[in-house]
């Protein structure tokens, strides 16, 4: 395998895990970020976001991996220039490839470039006009490839070093087989198409998972109506070899940097064409939903919840990450302040930004803390600490035995022997 020197821009999620499995893989990366303060937390020798196995791979790859603000630096010798900076959503729900622009701008000076590798999720029709700035800046020499990424936040490294697919979208065969290459070392097919369609693959990837768990919420829902078991009803469903069981899962709703931000950009991108997408705006319409039924739970055992004290147990999107984007959390958190309850919250790694609802949220270091004195609680991410606490105390310190557990994580006969008044999605 050929050493390649390679520039990442961007030290978040996708950035880091991208350089330090690059750097795993035998290439010579620099990362780069223009948050200094990032840059000097690494540079320090830890890692800024949590993901399992990513601060000892980048240390185990020191010799190979670097971390700069300096842009000529990181540029130095790169014949390969990942872009993986955000896109957010702009105001006009759009993405915003403000970000995008920036980097790839940044790139005239540097003279050894081969390849621009585009790792951020953008809208279909963006590597076109990346070609296009390429040209005007004096690059129509480098070519471009799309190399969308399918990571999960809580498994980023097991996904990048043994994925179900690479996929290669390119605008020419050598720079299609430059980036193919620096995969060398991965057992994984490749999948090599037009640019437009390979920004398509993410996109939709992350829309048909959103439909399946979406599509299990409703089914709960009409368990919940008719009596039916959603656990067993998707159990037996997931079995059909043509279905499958993966993400067919009922709970609280989606939510993370990718399923909520792509599946809004994707549904801008087809009203921009003309297109509505009915299927694709029920699935974002259901989740919206599913995430503030854990509320009508709760009121339908407490009635009122203005001056009752709710505990949420979990407030990372998901359990693995410290990631609060788009969490379930802070709509129930935000919901149930508006219905004038007092809320107390427990996770082990979440970081949530200042600002409401979380100002004026109680944060506790452990579940049984959060539980003391509540009249509910909600079981809002899977952490595995959950099922492992004592039940039978927690009822003990509780002033009213109410829990919904959003997760289905608890064994329901188990918990309503203790005491508890138990709900949960889907299930009688």
């Amino acid at each position: 395998m050929a050493e390649r020197r390679i520039a990442v821009f961007g030290a978040g999620y996708i950035g880091l895990v991208t350089g330090a499995c690059l750097a795993e893989l035998g290439h010579h990366v620099t990362v780069r970020d223009i948050d200094p303060e990032r840059v000097r937390i690494l540079l320090a020798g830890d890692v800024p976001i949590h993901e399992p196995g990513l601060g000892d791979m980048i240390t185990r790859n020191k010799e190979r991996l670097t971390f700069t603000q300096d842009l000529d630096q990181a540029l130095t010798g790169a014949e390969i220039a990942y872009v993986c900076v955000d896109t957010p959503p702009s105001a006009s729900g759009d993405a915003d490839l403000t970000r995008v622009w920036a980097v790839i701008r940044s790139l005239a000076t540097a003279h050894d470039l081969r390849a621009v590798a585009m790792k951020s999720t953008v809208p279909v029709g963006t590597g076109a006009r990346a070609r296009i700035l390429l040209d005007e800046i004096g690059l129509s020499h480098v070519g471009y490839v799309s190399n969308p990424e399918f990571t999960a936040e809580g498994r980023a490294i097991p996904d990048f070093m043994a994925p179900d697919r690479i996929v290669i979208g390119q605008d020419d065969d050598t720079a299609g087989a430059l980036v193919a290459a620096l995969h060398t070392g991965i057992d994984a097919p490749v999948a090599t198409m037009d640019v437009k369609s390979a920004e398509m693959v993410k996109l939709a990837s992350n829309a048909l998972l959103a439909t399946k768990i979406s599509f299990a919420n409703e089914i709960a829902t009409l368990c919940e109506n008719t009596g039916a078991n959603v656990t067993e009803v998707l159990g037996a469903v997931g079995m059909d070899h043509r279905l499958g069981s993966h993400f067919l899962r009922p709970g609280i709703g989606w939510g993370g940097s990718c399923f909520p931000k792509d599946s809004e950009a994707l549904r801008q991108m087809a009203s921009n064409t003309g297109f509505h997408p009915q299927l694709l705006t029920a699935v974002i319409n259901v989740n919206n939903i599913q995430k503030r039924r854990a509320i009508q739970h709760l009121k339908d055992e407490l009635g009122d919840l203005a001056g009752r004290h709710v505990a949420l147990l979990g407030m990372a999107f998901k359990p693995g990450t410290d990631d609060m984007r788009e969490a379930p959390s802070t709509v129930l958190a935000g919901r149930l302040l508006a219905e004038g309850a007092h809320v107390r919250a427990w996770d082990p790694l979440a970081r949530p930004a200042a600002g409401e609802p979380w100002d004026s949220v109680d944060r506790f270091p452990s579940p049984r803390q959060a539980l003391a004195g509540a009249d509910a609680a909600v079981i809002v991410t899977e952490w595995p600490e959950l099922a492992e606490i004592d039940w039978t105390e927690a009822h003990g310190v509780m002033r009213t035995p109410v829990l919904f557990d959003g997760r289905n994580l608890l064994d329901p006969t188990r918990l309503r022997e203790i005491g508890f008044r138990y709900t949960s999605v889907g299930r009688p």
